[in-house]
């Protein structure tokens, strides 16, 4: 049996799998490292820290498995995206690397403005933002100008980690579509975009397809990590397109939902899906000619972590002292209540919106409470509401065709209750894949797989496996249709209200 290991660098720490090539996960282990955030809207990470956990997480998953080294073909990778990390000539990072969260690039953002919002949305597939790497580089040189002159390169997460295991650099077209500086029709750097910008092509590293072998591991570097030196280095991709091949989504008629603190809808196509108001965005699949239509919105899960926090202390406590989830004795109160929560209304906007508001100013909101409502009907009403907010999404991701279903990954798949409410909200059955968690680990895994010619892309399809149905009630759907203009309406009708809370 042969072996694949996959590291899914991420904002909280690096997760490495181990799986055998039939797609069983045998093994994980997790380092987190730490953020930094020096100034407003600056979100920072050490990329020495992410090689810490690349190693030790690679000998504990050596340990736990206990299997010959010789037997994994290739080690893969997934990455947080849209950062920036410059290097030197000999890899060697010259500041700390400035994450996708950060947002100090306003200014370098608002030269592509000069273009106009459709043309850089109908080039990259996605919308102007400071949140790209692209405006990022562009801060760096403009603040840290000597920071620029000496960087040879500017790489993604995962790229850092293998010049790391190899020496080499580049990146690959998921993560490159995700820099705003990336052509996504003709798969290239884009020279208008990075004059625009100021930039120079040169320090962009050179983009190869993310099934590609990079080389084996540098012989030191294997004998650290307990690796062979024969072990084939994958390219990978950027998280989330890792985890659309992950989800098993590999055809436009099938989408997959991320349930976790931020949330989002994503497809498999041949050509980009694009909007007329460019409320969704386009990245590069790690297969090459496809994209992954998705629209990203901000707090999903945290808006349920949020309502436990504020209003469930009292399950905290309870689930602490009978050794159970606070979550499960939520899902408890949430049995008491009927759909549409008694037509109270939640927007989840606490923290400003990506996709489909693209308004940092929007703000949390229950609309319709009364005093015959009670802590469960809010925390149904939440749950609700951030399937609503996801519906906008996938009715601009349907314009073109509708899916068959839904697979649903993710924390939020764990609860018994809101699966069936995305179902019923939706109008569609609902899958639960085996590891609910996974899917970006997967991904990274099945590229890895593909990359080093032990299965064929077709084979690698079977890797997930659903293990649940959940079918839509259409008298439920037909009552959550209605309750759905209203929630439209009712952010329509509190714009103003948040433009002058804003400048408060």
């Amino acid at each position: 049996m042969s072996y694949v290991i996959a590291y899914d660098l991420g904002t909280t720490g690096n997760k490495a799998t181990l799986y055998s090539i039939d797609g069983k996960l045998l093994a994980s282990s997790f380092f987190s490292y730490r953020t930094f955030y020096p100034g407003p809207n600056q979100v920072e990470q050490d990329p020495e820290e992410w090689w810490m956990s690349v190693k030790i997480t690679t000998l504990e998953l050596l340990s736990k498995a206990a299997i010959d080294p010789q037997k994994i073909k290739a080690v893969s990778f997934s990455g947080q995206m849209m950062g920036a990390i410059p290097v030197d000539r000999n890899g060697k990072t010259l500041r700390r690397a400035i994450i996708w969260a950060d947002q100090r690039s306003v200014e370098q953002a608002a030269k592509l403005e000069k273009l106009g919002n459709d043309t850089v949305y109908r080039l990259t597939g996605s919308r102007i933002t400071p949140t790209y790497s692209g405006p990022k580089i562009a801060w760096i040189k403009d603040n840290e100008p000597e920071t620029y002159r000496r960087a040879h390169k500017f790489l993604l997460t995962k790229d850092y980690i293998i010049s790391r295991l190899t020496g080499e650099f580049g990146t690959d077209p998921t993560d490159a579509s995700m820099t705003l500086l990336f052509d996504i029709k003709n798969w290239k750097w884009s020279q208008l975009l990075v004059d625009t910008l100021g930039l120079d092509m040169e320090k962009l590293p050179e983009v190869f397809a993310s099934t590609s072998v990079v080389s084996t591991i540098l012989p030191g570097v294997a004998k650290e990590l307990g690796l062979s030196e024969k072990t084939l280095v994958i390219r990978g991709g950027g998280d989330g397109a890792c985890a659309c091949l992950g989800a098993g989504v590999v055809s436009s008629d099938e989408a997959y939902l991320y349930l976790g603190s931020s949330s989002w809808i994503s497809t498999c196509s041949k050509e980009p899906v694009f909007d007329e108001k460019s409320r969704t965005f386009n990245f590069a699949y790690p297969i090459e000619g496809y994209y992954c239509p998705c629209g990203t919105m901000q707090a999903g899960g945290a808006s349920y972590h949020w309502a436990k926090d504020a209003l469930c202390q009292l399950e905290e406590e309870k689930g602490k002292s009978l050794g159970l989830s606070t979550f499960t004795l939520m899902d408890d109160l949430v049995d008491s209540t009927k759909p549409g929560a008694g037509n109270l209304i939640f927007l989840p906007y606490l923290l400003g919106e990506r996709s489909p508001r693209w308004n940092i100013n929007a703000r949390g909101a229950f609309i319709g409470l009364s005093s015959t409502h009670r802590k469960q009907d809010m925390l149904r009403a939440v749950m609700e509401g951030v399937t609503f907010n996801l519906k906008i999404i996938l009715d601009i991701l349907e314009k073109d065709g509708k899916f068959d279903k839904i697979r649903l990954i993710g924390g939020g798949a764990k609860g018994r209750n809101w699966k069936q409410i995305v179902a019923d909200i939706f109008g569609k059955t609902v899958t639960i894949p085996e590891y609910l968690e996974e899917a970006t680990s997967m991904g990274a895994a099945i590229i890895g797989a593909v990359g080093a010619g032990e299965m064929t892309l077709k084979e690698a399809s079977t890797f997930v496996k659903d293990v649940q149905f959940i079918s839509p009630r259409m008298e439920v759907h037909e009552k959550y249709l209605r309750l759905f203009e209203v929630f439209d309406k009712a952010y329509i009708s509190l714009i103003e209200v948040y433009e002058d809370l804003a400048e408060m």
